[in-house]
């Protein structure tokens, strides 16, 4: 079939790629326009591009959806389907309808659970362990289309957004060339959503990150996980901001030491442990104070003398 791909991040680089391996035809490759990223915040292309270009496929980059040039481009390469994989925005009905087998996309989540822009983070966040991938129908509703195919992932206790992104993009590229195949040769069947089931997954945002040390030290490493590599969990301590990198669910180092959530119960050569809340104690391994390099926390105690007593909290006051 002859394929039109939207896509933008890294997420979408294996299933394209797939495509572009595959038996069926990339006539075109639609992604974000060139946006400032990294530390310089210098223009560069997202990585679909980058691998479009370097493939010689036809790139558009429409700053709107509703470009009459873009359109007119869409049309006249008479597409048999187009392929969705985070893309970063909502496509119109005219879009959904205009290639022959309408739009699939490659949703990062066991549909209907997770539904919406962030499905990976917040399914680390809420302690799920278990996600997967969904290839589904788009329809005018956010990620409520028939489901064509799904594969389960375990998440691991250590798994970070960014190491389970990786993973669930190989899992979706392979399972998105499947129904590609399935859908040329009649094969595909199409299961409706338990919308009743739907639960949703909101786009980040900084807030996301902030830190209420009342909760449980599994709750707070599940946090800082599922926001690794952006936008971090965070907390203030002496009018200074600190991003938490990695952490890990500890043992109080004394029997009821543990109980003013916040509070700096050890602070010695490679351990840092912080009071959370039920009595529980969350080990910070890797942090970054504002505005500085990231540091492992044997490195980060050997420059800065943080004493026990001293608490963490949700603001600079």
């Amino acid at each position: 079939m002859k394929a039109v791909f939207f896509g933008t991040p890294a997420f979408a680089v294996p299933t394209l790629e797939r495509l572009i391996e595959s038996k069926h035809d990339v006539a075109a490759v639609v992604t974000q326009p060139d946006r400032k990223r990294g530390r310089g915040q210098h223009v560069s292309a997202a990585p679909v591009k980058q691998v479009a270009e370097a493939h010689g496929l036809p790139v558009l980059q429409p700053e709107r959806l509703k470009d009459p040039t873009f359109d007119a481009a869409l049309k006249a390469l008479q597409p048999d389907i187009g392929v969705v994989a985070a893309y970063g925005k909502l496509l119109p009905d005219r879009l959904l309808e205009l290639p022959r087998h309408g739009m699939v996309n490659v949703h990062a989540s066991l549909l209907p659970k997770y539904r919406g822009a962030a499905p990976i983070h917040r399914a680390i966040m809420a302690g799920e362990l278990e996600t997967g991938v969904t290839i589904i129908q788009l329809v005018r509703e956010m990620d409520a289309g028939p489901m064509l195919k799904l594969a389960s992932c375990s998440i691991a206790p250590d798994d970070t957004s960014e190491t389970l992104t990786h993973r669930l993009a190989s899992l979706g590229a392979d399972l998105l060339l499947t129904v590609v195949d399935e859908l040329a040769s009649g094969r595909s069947t199409p299961q409706a959503q338990d919308h009743d089931r739907a639960t949703f997954a909101p786009r980040l945002s900084r807030d996301d990150g902030v830190i209420d040390w009342q909760r449980s030290a599994t709750d707070l490493h599940n946090q800082v996980r599922g926001l690794h590599p952006w936008p971090h969990a965070f907390s203030f301590l002496d009018r200074a901001r600190y991003a938490i990198l990695q952490s890990a669910v500890a043992q109080c180092p004394e029997a009821g030491r543990c109980t003013q959530p916040g509070e700096i119960v050890e602070a010695t050569k490679d351990r840092l442990i912080i009071a959370a809340g039920g009595g529980t104690a969350l080990a910070i391994q890797e942090l970054q104070p504002e505005g500085k390099r990231p540091l492992p926390t044997r490195a980060f105690l050997a420059g800065h003398r943080l004493k026990p007593g001293a608490r963490f909290g949700q603001s600079l006051a």
